[in-house]
């Protein structure tokens, strides 16, 4: 069966709408997290926050961050939280330098 090209504007319409609201939803929840994280409070621009964010999300892509450290922790560690700190402005600059 066929759909008409208004029934599939419709759908698309109404798929724009739900890709919004979860959009929305992921805004809200990652606001949220990085204001607990305290990232509200430091002064920095936002192009260093998003090259560090992008690394920190690329790093939980390649499976080297878990969500709670535990899967990474060795048999007789003690340690859950064995994440890199993150660092911004200056600091930040030296990555990549040999």
């Amino acid at each position: 069966m066929k759909k008409s090209a208004s029934r599939i504007r419709e759908d698309i319409a109404k798929l724009q709408d739900q890709l919004k609201q979860a959009e929305t939803r992921d805004a809200e929840r990652i606001g949220r997290i990085a204001l607990k994280a305290g990232l509200g409070e430091i002064e920095v621009e936002e192009a260093d926050l998003h090259a560090a964010l992008a690394d920190l999300a690329g790093r939980f892509r390649k499976g080297e961050a878990s969500s709670n450290g535990r899967e990474r922790a060795g048999a007789g560690s003690t340690s859950t939280t064995e994440t890199a700190p993150i660092t911004f402005g200056a600091a930040a600059s030296s990555v990549g330098e040999a």
